[in-house]
């Protein structure tokens, strides 16, 4: 591996000097796949050090979309079936969440690239410290708004679909809307996602090709890129590769 990191390094200089500025995506979401089967095939690894290593590959993704100027990252961490998964690992996840969020507000590369940070989904499912940890990332960014961000958690597509329909029911029901007056821009308004621009790009690691109910609304006309690798291997390589294929595609638009 050590012999092969000369050539990778190359190849990402020739894939950076090779994608055009004015085709990159500003806002990438990734659905970050592959930390337990990665502690599986480590042997006897506990899968929340399979969870640590892919944090570590979630601050290597923000830094590269720094390099690259994408502005916003949105990525699945935890989505409301994963409280279903083995007692432990869901409060060994839980103490990691408290431990990274809280690690975020302290962070100065955070800081230093102005970065906010937005947590999305249903964050009242979670534990007291984890709200609380997430509260203090939030509030220690909340001041910078040149990047973003988003981590999606007790996240499903389809139930924030639901329940932007019953806010906006509630407001039929008291009088404030007539139903002809519903349209994308008022669902968009009430979606987890509020104000926040749809992706141009969603990347999958693990080899899985599908969505698994991540912003459904919101990926409507994103691009998808799916790579084999998992996500605590994922390489700076692979990372450029789906640029590369999002910057040479024809966006359409339905047109």
């Amino acid at each position: 591996m050590i012999l092969l990191q000369p050539l990778y390094s190359l190849y990402e200089w020739y894939i950076t000097r090779n994608l055009e500025a004015d085709k990159m995506p500003n806002h990438v979401a990734i659905i970050m796949d592959g930390n337990r089967r990665y502690s599986k095939i480590q042997g006897n690894m506990d899968p929340i050090e399979g969870h640590k290593k892919g944090v570590d590959t979630l601050e290597n993704v923000i830094e590269w979309c720094i390099d690259l100027g994408i502005n916003i990252v949105t990525v699945y961490a935890f989505s409301t079936e994963n409280f279903n998964r083995d007692k432990k690992e869901v409060e060994g996840l839980m103490d990691l969440f408290v431990q990274s969020f809280l690690n975020i507000s302290t962070n100065k590369k955070i800081h230093k690239n102005k970065i906010r940070l937005n947590a999305v989904g249903k964050l009242e499912l979670f534990p007291k410290k984890v709200r609380d940890a997430i509260d203090t990332a939030e509030e220690s960014t909340k001041d910078y708004n040149e990047r973003m961000i988003n981590i999606a958690m007790g996240y499903d597509g389809r139930v924030e679909i639901v329940d932007a329909f019953k806010k906006i029911a509630r407001e039929v029901q008291k009088g404030n809307i007539e139903p002809d007056e519903i349209n994308e821009k008022m669902i968009n308004d009430n979606l987890y996602t509020a104000g926040l621009e749809d992706p141009n790009l969603v990347i999958r690691t693990s080899g899985e090709e599908r969505l698994s109910g991540f912003l459904l609304w919101q990926s409507s006309y994103s691009e998808l890129y799916f790579t084999d690798s998992l996500w605590p291997q994922l390489r700076k390589v692979d990372f450029l590769r789906a640029i590369r294929s999002y910057t040479q595609r024809q966006r359409r638009f339905g047109r």
